[in-house]
């Protein structure tokens, strides 16, 4: 257990990027069309694999903690519509790109994709399976709401070519459950659980959360027992974001059921316990993994990447975002679709990929986000080898080391010469070290979470 200094609990308030990309999301700019984007795709080679992110906008409920982009579609008619036009988009991308080495990672995410049928779902990842020729071992992986899986959609999830489901999980205590509208008892979970396995879908993963209304450290490591009795292969332990300024619902959440910054860093450490006593081993701020699991090999042997997913052991260069609000990210920047449906699928009808953010990315950034990213997934990095790397002097980034440094007496991290080191006790602070090369970190905003 880690001790909460008053000095600690300063950096731990302070509110920061989750570092997915760099430059973030909030530095994208408005695209006035297309072109940039596929000035992008027309520059991957035919040995480059890609990833494929495809972004459900609906859900069968509405969670109260949700900060995600989606809605209640009431009926099936939205979400026939939506596909018609997803099917549309990926024809788009598709037709657009040339000779490639095929898609090595299929991500499902939304919004709940089980919001689809399954003869739906099974239909549109088969038409990315063909346009977008999946590679033989590909992981293809699905997030679901376990309170609302449909027993055959879930025993189908094998048999379309699944090979990760990720469940929602988040809480079991029944009285959490009830301040943030999402009832679902372990004894639903379970049987998901059961039938995505009966189905074979082998890997599991749980997303558990810490910091929401009525949670304290007791029952949230009662939940992660409770979920760690399933035997998931990951369990990713996010904090809840409140900033019902940004997401209206969350105005349903009463201020004065949450916990304090003190309070949410004696449920993170709770949870994280619980966890490392069953084995898990950490990933990064936020992931644990089975040390059998791809991502932990990935860990160990300097692989593991961060991504708009979060922490990911896929190595390709290229994301393709289909969907609504989906980001696809390029080596030499990022585009962003258009988050309202209606535009979005305006764009589609228009025969235009929907973008409609955009940002072209600077020898700089890629030099500055690289440093990030090593931060973020081992928790250390040689700062002059990744410049040399970069074909950057050794010293260019010193200002930033010395930033660094002024947290050693804190204890947020060890310099030595310029290689920088967080202590695993203290990862989930470690985008406090990260902002240190990130010339915007001083101009705090609302959109980000709180560290801790």
């Amino acid at each position: 257990m880690t001790t909460l200094t008053e000095s600690l609990l300063v950096h731990a308030s302070r509110n920061l990027p989750r570092y997915t990309s760099y430059p973030t999301a909030l530095a994208f700019q408005s695209a006035p069309d297309d072109a940039l984007t596929r000035g992008w795709l027309d520059a991957i080679q035919p040995t480059d694999a890609v990833s494929i992110y495809v972004h459900v906008p609906f859900c069968e409920r509405l969670c109260w903690y949700c900060g995600c982009h989606t809605s209640v579609p009431n009926g099936y008619d939205r979400i026939a519509d939506f596909l018609g036009h997803l099917r549309s988009e990926l024809d788009l991308w598709s037709d657009a790109m040339p000779p490639h080495a095929g898609a090595a990672h299929v991500h499902f995410g939304g919004g709940s994709p089980n919001s689809l049928s399954g003869e739906d779902f099974s239909s549109l990842l088969a038409s990315i399976s063909r346009r977008f020729s999946l590679r033989p071992g590909a992981e293809v992986a699905v997030e679901l709401d376990p309170g609302n899986l449909d027993g055959d959609f879930a025993r189908g999830l094998g048999a379309a070519g699944v090979t990760r489901a990720s469940l929602g999980v988040q809480t079991f205590d029944p009285d959490v459950q009830r301040l943030v509208n999402r009832i679902q008892p372990f004894e639903r979970v379970e049987a998901a659980v059961a039938d995505i396995r009966c189905g074979g879908v082998k890997a599991i993963n749980f997303d558990m959360m810490y910091g929401l209304p009525g949670q304290n450290p007791d029952n949230v490591a009662d939940s992660l027992r409770t979920a760690l009795s399933l035997a998931p292969d990951r369990v990713a332990l996010f904090g809840y974001a409140h900033v019902p300024w940004m997401k209206k619902h969350q105005a349903m959440i009463r201020p004065e059921d949450l916990a304090d910054v003190a309070g949410r860093w004696g449920q993170a450490e709770a949870a994280e316990a619980v966890l490392l006593d069953h084995g898990y081993i950490r990933i990064g701020m936020d992931h644990f993994a089975h040390p059998g699991d791809p991502m932990a090999a990935r860990l160990a042997n300097g692989g593991l990447r961060r991504n708009f997913q979060g922490y990911t052991d896929d190595p390709a260069a290229v994301l393709i975002g289909l969907g609504p609000s989906a980001i696809s990210a390029f080596p030499q920047g990022f585009s962003q679709n258009a988050s309202r449906v209606d535009h979005w699928a305006a764009a589609v009808k228009r025969h235009q990929l929907p973008v409609s953010r955009q940002l072209a990315t600077t020898r700089d950034d890629r030099l500055r986000g690289a440093v990030i990213e090593r931060l973020m997934c081992s928790l250390e990095v040689d700062v002059a080898s990744v410049c040399a790397e970069h074909g950057y002097a050794p010293s260019t980034l010193d200002d930033e080391l010395q930033s660094a440094r002024t947290l050693r007496v804190d204890g947020l991290c060890a310099v030595s010469g310029r290689r920088i080191s967080v202590s695993p006790e203290l990862s989930r602070l470690v985008r406090v070290v990260a902002a240190c090369f990130d010339p915007q970190a001083s101009r705090p905003s609302a959109r980000h979470s709180l560290a801790i």
